[in-house]
Protein backbone atom coordinates (compact mmCIF):
# COMPACT_ATOMS: atom_id res chain seq x y z
CA UNK A 1 0.00 0.00 0.00
CA UNK A 2 1.48 3.21 -1.50
CA UNK A 3 0.35 6.30 1.27
CA UNK A 4 -0.34 9.62 -0.60
CA UNK A 5 -0.01 12.97 0.86
CA UNK A 6 -0.93 16.37 -0.73
CA UNK A 7 -3.03 14.32 -3.38
CA UNK A 8 -5.48 17.70 -3.73
CA UNK A 9 -2.47 19.72 -5.02
CA UNK A 10 -1.09 20.03 -8.55
CA UNK A 11 1.32 17.17 -8.30
CA UNK A 12 -0.69 14.90 -6.45
CA UNK A 13 -3.32 14.64 -8.86
CA UNK A 14 -0.57 13.68 -10.86
CA UNK A 15 0.48 10.89 -8.71
CA UNK A 16 -2.34 9.81 -8.20
CA UNK A 17 -4.05 9.40 -11.64
CA UNK A 18 -0.36 7.63 -12.40
CA UNK A 19 -0.95 5.34 -9.72
CA UNK A 20 -4.65 4.08 -10.89
CA UNK A 21 -3.22 4.04 -14.25
CA UNK A 22 0.22 1.49 -12.87
CA UNK A 23 -3.08 0.15 -10.86
CA UNK A 24 -0.92 0.40 -7.79
CA UNK A 25 -2.77 -0.29 -4.38
CA UNK A 26 -2.30 3.35 -3.11
CA UNK A 27 -4.84 5.80 -0.27
CA UNK A 28 -4.53 9.38 -0.95
CA UNK A 29 -4.51 11.12 2.61
CA UNK A 30 -5.96 14.53 3.41
CA UNK A 31 -5.49 16.54 6.21
CA UNK A 32 -9.24 16.68 6.82
CA UNK A 33 -9.49 12.61 6.90
CA UNK A 34 -6.39 12.78 9.13
CA UNK A 35 -3.70 15.18 10.29
CA UNK A 36 -0.49 13.72 9.09
CA UNK A 37 1.36 16.92 10.22
CA UNK A 38 1.06 15.18 13.40
CA UNK A 39 3.65 12.06 14.16
CA UNK A 40 1.86 10.11 16.08
CA UNK A 41 -0.71 10.15 13.76
CA UNK A 42 0.93 9.63 10.79
CA UNK A 43 2.92 6.42 12.42
CA UNK A 44 -0.68 4.75 13.16
CA UNK A 45 -1.50 5.57 9.78
CA UNK A 46 1.63 3.86 8.38
CA UNK A 47 1.09 0.81 10.57
CA UNK A 48 -2.35 0.33 10.26
CA UNK A 49 -2.05 0.26 6.53
CA UNK A 50 1.08 -1.33 6.56
CA UNK A 51 2.10 1.17 4.27
CA UNK A 52 5.36 -0.05 1.67
CA UNK A 53 6.09 3.27 0.75
CA UNK A 54 5.25 7.16 1.01
CA UNK A 55 4.78 9.98 -1.36
CA UNK A 56 4.80 13.87 0.20
CA UNK A 57 3.62 15.74 -2.57
CA UNK A 58 2.38 17.90 0.17
CA UNK A 59 3.58 21.29 0.70
CA UNK A 60 2.92 25.70 0.86
CA UNK A 61 3.34 27.21 -2.30
CA UNK A 62 0.87 30.07 -1.18
CA UNK A 63 -1.12 32.05 -4.17
CA UNK A 64 -0.35 33.57 -6.90
CA UNK A 65 3.36 32.47 -6.30
CA UNK A 66 6.34 32.41 -4.00
CA UNK A 67 5.59 36.58 -3.16
CA UNK A 68 3.07 35.48 -0.76
CA UNK A 69 5.02 33.29 0.89
CA UNK A 70 7.31 36.20 2.33
CA UNK A 71 4.32 37.40 4.62
CA UNK A 72 3.29 33.71 5.28
CA UNK A 73 6.06 32.80 6.59
CA UNK A 74 5.00 30.81 9.61
CA UNK A 75 2.81 28.91 7.45
CA UNK A 76 5.72 28.04 4.85
CA UNK A 77 7.87 26.86 6.85
CA UNK A 78 5.58 24.20 8.93
CA UNK A 79 3.90 23.07 4.78
CA UNK A 80 7.81 22.96 3.50
CA UNK A 81 10.31 22.53 6.26
CA UNK A 82 8.42 21.23 9.61
CA UNK A 83 5.91 18.67 7.73
CA UNK A 84 8.86 16.80 5.84
CA UNK A 85 11.04 15.87 9.36
CA UNK A 86 7.27 14.80 10.54
CA UNK A 87 7.37 12.35 7.68
CA UNK A 88 10.81 11.77 7.81
CA UNK A 89 10.45 10.44 11.23
CA UNK A 90 7.37 8.58 11.13
CA UNK A 91 8.47 6.84 7.88
CA UNK A 92 12.02 6.05 10.09
CA UNK A 93 9.97 4.43 12.86
CA UNK A 94 8.23 2.59 10.74
CA UNK A 95 10.59 1.31 8.77
CA UNK A 96 8.72 2.82 5.32
CA UNK A 97 10.81 4.10 2.59
CA UNK A 98 9.49 7.60 0.84
CA UNK A 99 9.38 10.34 -1.50
CA UNK A 100 9.62 13.86 -1.02
CA UNK A 101 8.82 16.18 -3.59
CA UNK A 102 11.36 19.41 -3.79
CA UNK A 103 12.48 21.75 -6.04
CA UNK A 104 15.51 22.87 -7.98
CA UNK A 105 14.78 26.40 -6.37
CA UNK A 106 17.22 26.21 -4.29
CA UNK A 107 19.96 27.38 -7.05
CA UNK A 108 20.30 30.50 -8.65
CA UNK A 109 23.16 30.44 -11.87
CA UNK A 110 24.76 27.67 -13.86
CA UNK A 111 28.10 26.40 -14.71
CA UNK A 112 29.14 28.66 -17.32
CA UNK A 113 32.86 27.92 -18.77
CA UNK A 114 33.82 25.83 -15.98
CA UNK A 115 32.89 29.01 -13.95
CA UNK A 116 29.94 29.44 -11.70
CA UNK A 117 27.53 32.14 -12.94
CA UNK A 118 24.68 32.77 -10.11
CA UNK A 119 22.81 35.24 -12.31
CA UNK A 120 22.05 34.15 -15.49
CA UNK A 121 19.83 37.42 -16.53
CA UNK A 122 23.31 39.38 -17.50
CA UNK A 123 23.11 40.42 -20.92
CA UNK A 124 26.12 38.64 -22.41
CA UNK A 125 25.11 35.00 -20.66
CA UNK A 126 22.00 35.89 -22.37
CA UNK A 127 23.70 36.04 -25.76
CA UNK A 128 25.72 33.34 -24.50
CA UNK A 129 22.43 30.59 -23.91
CA UNK A 130 21.39 31.51 -27.47
CA UNK A 131 25.00 31.07 -29.45
CA UNK A 132 26.72 28.63 -27.67
CA UNK A 133 24.07 26.71 -24.89
CA UNK A 134 26.96 24.04 -24.61
CA UNK A 135 29.14 25.79 -22.73
CA UNK A 136 26.28 25.86 -19.84
CA UNK A 137 25.96 23.00 -17.40
CA UNK A 138 23.38 22.74 -14.78
CA UNK A 139 23.88 21.78 -11.24
CA UNK A 140 24.28 18.42 -10.09
CA UNK A 141 22.52 17.03 -6.98
CA UNK A 142 26.31 16.58 -5.13
CA UNK A 143 26.38 20.49 -5.31
CA UNK A 144 25.36 22.74 -2.24
CA UNK A 145 22.57 24.51 -2.53
CA UNK A 146 23.81 28.68 -3.65
CA UNK A 147 20.18 29.78 -3.06
CA UNK A 148 18.89 29.07 0.90
CA UNK A 149 19.11 30.70 3.97
CA UNK A 150 22.85 29.45 4.18
CA UNK A 151 23.49 31.26 1.19
CA UNK A 152 21.23 34.58 1.03
CA UNK A 153 19.60 36.60 -0.51
CA UNK A 154 17.14 33.99 -1.45
CA UNK A 155 13.26 33.45 -1.15
CA UNK A 156 11.79 32.79 2.05
CA UNK A 157 10.21 29.62 -0.04
CA UNK A 158 13.69 28.34 -0.99
CA UNK A 159 15.10 29.06 2.00
CA UNK A 160 12.04 26.78 3.24
CA UNK A 161 12.69 23.74 0.82
CA UNK A 162 16.47 23.80 0.90
CA UNK A 163 16.12 23.47 4.75
CA UNK A 164 13.82 20.32 4.87
CA UNK A 165 16.40 18.52 1.93
CA UNK A 166 19.48 19.64 4.91
CA UNK A 167 17.09 17.70 7.54
CA UNK A 168 15.86 14.69 5.71
CA UNK A 169 19.18 13.62 3.80
CA UNK A 170 20.00 10.09 5.25
CA UNK A 171 16.91 10.15 7.14
CA UNK A 172 15.73 6.33 6.74
CA UNK A 173 15.42 5.27 3.29
CA UNK A 174 14.44 8.53 1.52
CA UNK A 175 14.04 9.69 -2.42
CA UNK A 176 14.60 13.79 -2.68
CA UNK A 177 12.69 14.49 -6.08
CA UNK A 178 13.75 17.80 -7.39
CA UNK A 179 11.07 19.46 -10.14
CA UNK A 180 11.66 23.26 -11.54
CA UNK A 181 8.68 25.19 -13.32
CA UNK A 182 6.65 22.91 -13.62
CA UNK A 183 4.01 22.31 -17.12
CA UNK A 184 1.95 20.22 -19.10
CA UNK A 185 -1.38 20.73 -21.35
CA UNK A 186 -3.58 21.14 -19.07
CA UNK A 187 -4.31 25.44 -18.01
CA UNK A 188 -4.07 25.34 -14.16
CA UNK A 189 -2.87 28.10 -12.01
CA UNK A 190 0.08 26.48 -11.07
CA UNK A 191 1.13 25.44 -14.72
CA UNK A 192 4.33 27.27 -15.87
CA UNK A 193 2.86 28.18 -18.87
CA UNK A 194 -0.54 29.63 -17.43
CA UNK A 195 1.30 31.59 -15.26
CA UNK A 196 2.87 33.32 -18.58
CA UNK A 197 -0.29 33.98 -20.25
CA UNK A 198 -1.67 35.69 -17.17
CA UNK A 199 1.94 37.35 -16.41
CA UNK A 200 1.31 41.54 -17.56
CA UNK A 201 4.91 41.39 -17.90
CA UNK A 202 7.54 38.58 -18.38
CA UNK A 203 10.92 38.02 -16.40
CA UNK A 204 13.49 36.49 -19.27
CA UNK A 205 15.81 34.67 -17.56
CA UNK A 206 17.41 31.00 -18.18
CA UNK A 207 15.54 28.18 -16.69
CA UNK A 208 15.27 24.41 -16.64
CA UNK A 209 11.80 23.18 -17.02
CA UNK A 210 9.34 20.25 -15.46
CA UNK A 211 6.50 18.24 -17.44
CA UNK A 212 4.34 17.31 -14.33
CA UNK A 213 3.00 14.02 -15.63
CA UNK A 214 6.47 12.66 -16.52
CA UNK A 215 8.38 13.75 -13.52
CA UNK A 216 6.01 11.59 -11.52
CA UNK A 217 6.06 8.82 -13.91
CA UNK A 218 9.99 9.09 -13.31
CA UNK A 219 9.11 9.40 -9.72
CA UNK A 220 7.65 6.13 -9.75
CA UNK A 221 9.76 4.60 -11.72
CA UNK A 222 12.71 4.75 -9.47
CA UNK A 223 10.87 3.59 -6.93
CA UNK A 224 9.67 0.91 -8.83
CA UNK A 225 13.35 0.04 -10.21
CA UNK A 226 14.40 0.47 -6.70
CA UNK A 227 17.03 2.99 -7.82
CA UNK A 228 19.43 3.91 -4.98
CA UNK A 229 17.45 6.18 -2.62
CA UNK A 230 19.05 10.13 -2.75
CA UNK A 231 18.83 13.35 -4.67
CA UNK A 232 17.66 13.22 -8.05
CA UNK A 233 16.80 16.23 -10.43
CA UNK A 234 13.65 15.70 -12.05
CA UNK A 235 13.56 18.42 -15.24
CA UNK A 236 13.39 17.57 -19.19
CA UNK A 237 17.01 18.00 -20.07
CA UNK A 238 18.02 21.21 -21.42
CA UNK A 239 17.14 24.45 -20.77
CA UNK A 240 15.13 27.57 -21.95
CA UNK A 241 14.93 31.02 -21.77
CA UNK A 242 11.47 33.02 -21.02
CA UNK A 243 11.82 34.66 -24.33
CA UNK A 244 12.32 30.97 -26.18
CA UNK A 245 9.00 29.65 -24.63
CA UNK A 246 7.01 33.22 -25.19
CA UNK A 247 7.88 32.64 -29.00
CA UNK A 248 6.83 29.09 -29.61
CA UNK A 249 3.57 29.61 -27.30
CA UNK A 250 2.83 32.84 -29.73
CA UNK A 251 3.96 31.03 -32.85
CA UNK A 252 1.53 27.76 -31.20
CA UNK A 253 -0.90 29.24 -29.24
CA UNK A 254 -1.33 32.48 -30.81
CA UNK A 255 -3.28 34.38 -27.80
CA UNK A 256 -4.79 37.70 -28.01
CA UNK A 257 -1.78 39.72 -27.05
CA UNK A 258 2.28 39.60 -27.78
CA UNK A 259 4.31 38.74 -24.44
CA UNK A 260 5.84 41.98 -23.08
CA UNK A 261 8.74 41.88 -20.94
CA UNK A 262 10.34 43.78 -17.89
CA UNK A 263 13.28 45.99 -19.22
CA UNK A 264 15.65 44.85 -17.02
CA UNK A 265 16.31 42.91 -13.41
CA UNK A 266 16.07 46.90 -11.80
CA UNK A 267 12.97 47.25 -13.05
CA UNK A 268 11.10 43.77 -12.31
CA UNK A 269 12.34 44.08 -8.71
CA UNK A 270 10.91 47.25 -8.57
CA UNK A 271 7.48 46.96 -9.75
CA UNK A 272 6.84 43.35 -9.91
CA UNK A 273 8.18 41.18 -7.14
CA UNK A 274 8.11 41.35 -3.80
CA UNK A 275 10.99 38.11 -3.30
CA UNK A 276 14.29 37.52 -4.88
CA UNK A 277 13.76 34.83 -7.77
CA UNK A 278 15.94 32.06 -8.63
CA UNK A 279 16.32 30.69 -12.20
CA UNK A 280 18.90 28.24 -12.90
CA UNK A 281 19.78 25.01 -14.74
CA UNK A 282 19.67 21.82 -13.76
CA UNK A 283 22.07 18.16 -14.93
CA UNK A 284 19.69 15.38 -15.32
CA UNK A 285 22.48 12.78 -15.76
CA UNK A 286 21.84 10.74 -12.46
CA UNK A 287 18.25 10.23 -13.52
CA UNK A 288 18.89 9.73 -17.00
CA UNK A 289 21.92 6.86 -15.62
CA UNK A 290 19.03 4.78 -13.82
CA UNK A 291 18.02 4.25 -17.58
CA UNK A 292 15.12 6.58 -17.43
CA UNK A 293 14.20 8.39 -20.42
CA UNK A 294 12.87 12.01 -20.33
CA UNK A 295 11.86 14.44 -23.24
CA UNK A 296 14.01 17.48 -24.06
CA UNK A 297 12.50 20.26 -22.13
CA UNK A 298 12.02 22.48 -25.58
CA UNK A 299 10.53 18.86 -26.96
CA UNK A 300 7.99 18.32 -24.09
CA UNK A 301 6.84 21.86 -24.11
CA UNK A 302 5.97 21.70 -28.23
CA UNK A 303 4.24 18.67 -26.96
CA UNK A 304 2.14 20.51 -24.10
CA UNK A 305 1.34 23.66 -26.47
CA UNK A 306 0.27 21.70 -29.22
CA UNK A 307 -2.45 19.65 -27.04
CA UNK A 308 -2.94 22.65 -25.01
CA UNK A 309 -6.57 22.30 -23.21
CA UNK A 310 -8.05 25.89 -21.59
Amino acid sequence: MIILLGASGYFGQAFQQELLRRQWPHRPVSRKQIDYTRFDLLLQLLRDTQASFLINAAGFTARPNIDACETARAETLAGNTLLPVTVANACLAANVPWGHLSSGCIYSGAHVENRLETNLSQPHLKNLVESSPELFRGFKETDEPNFSFRHPPCSFYSGSKALAEEAIAGLGQNYIWRVRLPFDHLDNPRNYITKLLRYPRLYDNVNSISHRLECVSACLDLWERRAPFGIYNLTNPGFLTTRQVAALMEKILQPARRFEFWADDAEFYRLGAKAPRSNCILDVSKLLGTGIKMRSGHEALVDALQHWKS
